[in-house]
């Protein structure tokens, strides 16, 4: 048997990282064991279809690395892969199952069924429907439906009996027959509801393993009373825990919580996400926290998936981040880097330099700006109380005279280079016998404004320029001698 695992996200919102994560683990077991991925659109909600959501997929899973083995764009022997484009197909099926007696029309109106909702929701019951067109005689059907009357198709469940299934995190699950509501097939508009459609298609499309969302555990039994009723294999289910922003909370776009492109537009590399997403809800059974997508796919397990929910924890994302970070090439990290370094105006810099003082401290890309940005625009009114350090012996009459004798001699400095400036503060240092820290620090004020750069005096000296620096020098001195 070929495994074969589907994603299918509905185009009624952009993919939140749940959403990826269970394309990410769909896509695992597929690969693991030599099968197929396959991508398809469950568009069965016109209503509350959003524009751009079926492009922001695409690009989601291609960006993670996730590409898939059938689709709408690629194509494949179980198409269309859009269920909108299956329309057709899908009432002859729900007919079927009114023949086997499994199904029925229904022709309540939606007035009748919110009167029905409203009495029983007032005497403190939960609603079902009461099974009133599933007495209705034949004839009367046919009537009805040759006068043009609109109807929907319901599942006809037994009143009696359990309805059950086997899960392969959370085991062997069945409930009472009885505590199910005989759901809607077939909308008045002729589209299937996602919860119809979606076994017609798995089932059509030779789906071995649904992996999705723990939030559709309680419609399973239901959907397994479709299969038994065709006749048809089940799949093997695989339900998903949640992910968790905290202990009580969902993780929400409605509350602020990141989708996966605004990770990528935050600076995050998608294989540190991709990596980091793995690991919330699944372990591989030991220590290991680092793998690329192949080492992925051979380590993935369904045993390996937990049953408790899972806590998305930015913070350890940033730290799995800079990681992935700190191995990237110098050409590859100023690659990523150029978009946020061009945006605070440094990117016609040294960019080795660059590279150097920033490729250790990055753990997002978007923090490059704040790190660098006085580069670009210095801010002239910064506190003097920052030339007083305790580390380096400093206050700001010691910086006033270090400044005082140095700006002189860097102005008649020839050789403006990293290498130049380090060779000529140093020996300064030695010569005036200061220790490296004490000279360093009212230059590096003096030139950033900030108790903590990215660089050292040297560095930021060498990235500004003669003219930029001892401009700034000066300043600083003019700010000292003015207190």
């Amino acid at each position: 048997m070929t495994v074969r695992t589907r994603f299918a996200p509905s185009p009624t919102g952009f993919m939140h990282v749940g959403n990826l994560r269970t394309a990410l683990y769909a896509w695992l077991w597929a690969k693991k064991n030599d099968g197929v991925f396959m991508l398809r659109i469950e568009d069965t909600d016109q209503a509350r279809y959003v524009e751009g959501a079926i492009e922001t997929a695409y690009q989601t899973l291609r960006a993670a690395g996730l590409n898939w083995d059938e689709g709408p764009d690629v194509g494949g022997d179980y198409g269309p892969y859009i269920q909108s484009e299956r329309k057709d197909m899908y009432l002859p099926y729900a007919k079927k199952l009114v023949e086997l007696g499994r199904a029925y029309y229904c022709f309540c109106t939606k007035e009748e069924l919110d009167q029905k909702r409203a009495e029983v929701e007032s005497a403190g019951g939960t609603y079902k429907y009461d099974k009133h067109c599933a007495s209705l005689s034949e004839e009367e059907v046919q009537k009805r439906l040759a006068s043009g009357e609109s109807y929907v198709i319901r599942l006809n469940v037994p009143e009696s009996g359990k309805a059950d299934f086997d899960d392969a995190i959370f085991g062997h699950i069945e409930v009472d027959c009885a505590e199910l509501d005989d759901m809607i097939l077939i909308k008045a508009d002729g589209m299937p509801t996602y919860n119809f459609a979606n076994v017609i298609d798995d089932h059509t499309m030779g789906i071995t393993h649904v992996l999705r969302g723990m939030e559709y555990l309680s419609s399973t039994p239901k959907y397994n009373l479709i299969y038994e009723a065709y006749g048809w294999e089940k799949p093997v289910y695989v339900h998903l825990t949640t992910i968790m922003r905290d202990a009580t909370h969902k993780l929400s776009k409605r509350d602020g919580d990141a989708t996966f492109e605004d990770l990528m537009n935050s600076g995050f590399l998608p294989e540190a996400v991709i990596n980091y997403l793995a690991l919330v809800g699944w372990s591989p059974g030991n220590d290991r926290e680092f793998f690329t997508l192949d080492e992925l796919k051979e380590a993935f397990s369904l045993e390996g998936l937990s049953k408790s929910p899972a806590i998305f924890d930015s913070a350890k994302l940033r730290w799995m981040n800079a990681e992935y970070i700190r191995k990237l090439s110098p050409e590859a990290y100023i690659g990523y880097a150029m978009p946020y370094l061009e945006k605070a105006g440094v990117a016609g810099m040294d960019r080795d330099i660059l590279c150097r003082i920033l490729q250790p401290r990055t753990e997002v890309f978007s923090d490059i700006g704040a790190n660098v940005d006085f580069l670009a625009a210095f801010d002239e009114n910064y506190d003097i109380e920052l030339f007083t350090n305790k580390k380096s012996k400093t206050n700001p009459e010691i910086c006033r005279a270090i400044l005082g004798d140095v700006i002189p001699k860097l102005k008649a400095f020839p050789e403006w280079s990293e290498t130049g400036l380090h060779d000529f503060l140093m020996n300064y240092a030695a010569e005036h016998e200061l220790k490296n820290g004490t000279l360093l620090w009212p230059v590096r004020i003096a030139m950033s404004g900030r108790a903590v750069t990215p660089g050292g005096a040297i560095e930021i000296a060498a990235l500004l320029g003669r003219e930029e620096a001892l401009k700034r020098l000066e300043k600083g001195l003019e700010k000292l001698s003015n207190a």
